[in-house]
């Protein structure tokens, strides 16, 4: 898996297309495109009841967690095709227990614009300099292409979080965007969420080593012993948040009374350097492959 440096959007079309090729049994194709038109890909592996998703890079600086998803899906199939061990757990069973949807990153135009900057035929060139505050450096925008927050998106308590946040207008974080559901990124990931009937979700972002699990109370009974299961695999912290709406593992619980996990993998400054991701992989590969094992039998 390439990323030695930096996991660009198009090293991942390149590495799904070859997991694809390499493994026939790991499905692929487009929840849908972006606000500039890249696609966003995603990947199934397994062939069980229980549908478990987990997606990355809704933040555009937090695009490591694109590479830690991709890592865990090449070594989860090849486990799979091996029939090994996979972090202490059997790849066979799990493989017929769950059938996982991968989305490694959610915010392509986000994670271009983090590791790239933009020149002058940028679409929103003018725009992205007013709202960066004049700055051609990129490097704290979680934002989209247009300037919204995409786990600010969901319609949970939508309105109640734009007026807690104060942001009224894009920015590098933080904006809601007008309405929710405005931004064709967060549209296709609920209409995805919706149309395979999720079972669980795990939205991946850094950092912190933490777990949010619960959401007004909206929670199943599961969710808080599922979080502690997943925190004591990692190392992890399971921690109940308060004063927070609008995400995708928000909206989820809220909608579907059942498990969803916001997890922030590693510790550090995002974007999160590439000289510690061995470790925080470890730590995140052994909490997804929790994750799975919490699917019923």
């Amino acid at each position: 898996m390439a990323g030695k440096d930096e996991y660009s959007p198009e090293q991942l079309t390149k590495d799904v297309r070859r997991l694809a090729r390499k493994y026939p049994f790991i499905s692929v194709g487009s929840i849908g495109r972006s606000a500039l038109g890249k696609p966003i890909p995603y990947l199934k592996l397994g062939a069980g009841p229980f549908n478990w998703h987990f997606n990355g890079s809704c933040h555009a600086n937090e695009w490591i967690t694109s590479l830690l998803l991709m890592k865990f899906a090449e070594q989860y199939a090849h486990a799979c095709t091996k029939r090994l061990s996979f972090w202490g757990k059997s790849a066979k069973q799990l493989f017929s227990r769950c059938s996982l949807w991968i989305v490694p990153m959610v915010n392509p135009d986000g994670v271009e614009l983090v590791q790239r900057g933009m020149t002058p035929k940028h679409p929103y060139y003018k725009e992205l300099l007013q709202w960066n505050r004049g700055s051609s450096r990129f490097h704290r925008w979680k934002a989209n292409a247009r300037g919204v927050d995409l786990n600010d998106q969901f319609p949970a308590h939508w309105e109640e979080e734009r007026l807690r946040r104060g942001i009224l207008s894009p920015a590098p974080r933080d904006y809601g965007g007008e309405k929710p559901l405005s931004e064709p990124e967060a549209a296709a990931l609920a209409e995805f969420t919706e149309r395979n009937d999720f079972h669980a979700v795990i939205s991946l972002h850094t950092q912190g080593e933490e777990i949010y699990w619960n959401y007004r109370n909206d929670e199943p009974e599961e969710s808080r012993a599922w979080a502690g299961r997943l925190a004591a695999s990692a190392g992890y912290r399971a921690v109940y948040l308060e004063g927070s709406d609008a995400g995708y593992k928000d909206w989820f619980i809220s909608k579907f009374r059942r498990p969803g996990f916001t997890v922030e993998a590693g510790w550090g400054r995002n974007p999160l350097p590439m000289e510690g991701f061995e470790d925080t992989y470890d730590d995140i590969a052994r909490l997804l492959a929790e994750a799975l094992d919490c699917a019923p039998e």
